[in-house]
């Protein structure tokens, strides 16, 4: 009874959603990621991977797309770029470069 203003809410507002199917579909991903993680085979293994999921969900939170993405720092990376520019890399910096290049 202490929570039924919480549970009646939708009726008086009609913008509230009467299910949570949206945030339930929209937390998925991370619930999945997690199971998978259990198999990632060592505590090294595991920070790695929550390493790059990490970034993954980064890249998708600035609106870059994951795969392009890794694909293009990995390759940077290796090509040699500076480690004093790091932080160049990083998910924000690398949409706003992307934007800039695009708009050029």
């Amino acid at each position: 009874m202490s929570r039924w203003d919480g549970l009646t809410r939708f009726i008086d507002d009609g913008r509230i959603e009467i299910d949570s199917n949206t945030v339930e579909r929209s937390i998925r991903p991370i619930a999945l990621n997690r199971k998978n993680a259990l198999f990632a085979g060592s505590d090294a293994g595991a920070e790695h991977w929550a390493t790059i999921a990490s970034l993954i969900e980064t890249a998708k939170l600035n609106g870059v797309e994951p795969l392009a993405y890794l694909s293009d720092i990995l390759t940077k990376i290796v090509s040699g770029h500076p480690n004093s520019q790091i932080d160049n890399l990083l998910p924000w910096a690398y949409a706003e470069n992307h934007e800039l290049k695009a708009v050029a």
